[in-house]
């Protein structure tokens, strides 16, 4: 296999969330390595400063913000960027939220906030891209899913319970998109440093614990996720579908680190 195999010179992405954060950081990736990348996310703000950094790295991109809980919005992003670029090869759905609370006191408003972003948003942006792509014969879905989709996580079970959804969900994808051209896969990141997080990775007992339970001893740069994403876009993944790659350094295979 040539490494040639990992270039997406030609292809179109849409990164769902690819405004911030992971998201951001994997629309990068996928431009480097050739794609024209359309990031999205609720903040025309935040889509315009994505889309600018698109085009500082030399490749093509929309600035058409979206939102993961209105249909409507993905099918106009959808139309956007056919009738920008032909067609779309790539969705990567990175769009999340979450809250830590008691689950005995858990609001179920918020319950269904994080369900509907987190499970029904990225099935939304599925239904419509890979409709897409299985009437077009080809197609590269990645889903994010996370450490919770294996083990609990104090304090945040409707995260938890929708991560663990996102994976089952990619996996059904799988099967009955396979044979259409379309391989649908996940990548569930570790720990990884984001503005958001920052303050609690660092000066809080849970950051610690989370340090503790890694084996690299450091959490995880957001440009670290980049190489998966580019692999399971590319040729290089062409057998590769309903898999859920860890980026995590070890923190599933940890058991005592000392």
């Amino acid at each position: 296999m040539s490494y040639s195999k990992l270039d997406l010179t030609g292809k179109t992405a849409v990164v769902v969330g690819g405004t911030s954060g992971i998201g951001r950081a994997i629309s990068h990736g996928l431009a480097e390595a050739g794609a024209d990348v359309v990031c999205t996310s609720r903040r025309t703000e935040q889509v315009e400063a994505a889309a600018a950094e698109i085009e500082a790295l030399g490749r093509r991109t929309l600035r058409i913000a979206s939102d993961v809980s209105d249909r409507d919005s993905l099918n106009e992003l959808l139309d956007g960027c056919v009738s920008e670029f032909g067609k779309v090869d790539i969705l990567v759905n990175s769009a999340g939220r979450t809250k830590r609370a008691p689950t005995v006191d858990f609001a179920e408003e918020d319950w269904d906030a994080i369900i509907d972003t987190n499970l029904s948003g990225t099935l939304r942006a599925c239904q419509i891209f890979g409709r897409h792509m299985t009437e077009k014969g080809y197609g590269r879905i990645i889903n994010i899913a996370s450490l919770s989709t294996y083990v609990s996580l104090f304090e945040v079970a409707a995260y938890s319970a929708s991560k663990a959804a996102v994976a089952s969900l990619t996996k059904s994808l799988a099967i009955e998109w396979a044979r259409s051209g379309v391989n649908v896969n996940a990548i569930a990141p570790g720990v990884f440093i984001t503005a958001l997080n920052e303050k609690l990775l660092n000066e809080t007992p849970r950051g610690q614990e989370f340090l503790t339970r890694t084996p690299m001893g450091r959490f995880g740069k957001v440009e670290e996720l980049a190489g998966a994403a580019v692999f399971l876009a590319s040729e290089a993944a062409s057998f590769v579908t309903g898999e859920i790659l860890v980026v995590d350094g070890g923190f599933l295979a940890s058991g005592v680190n000392q």
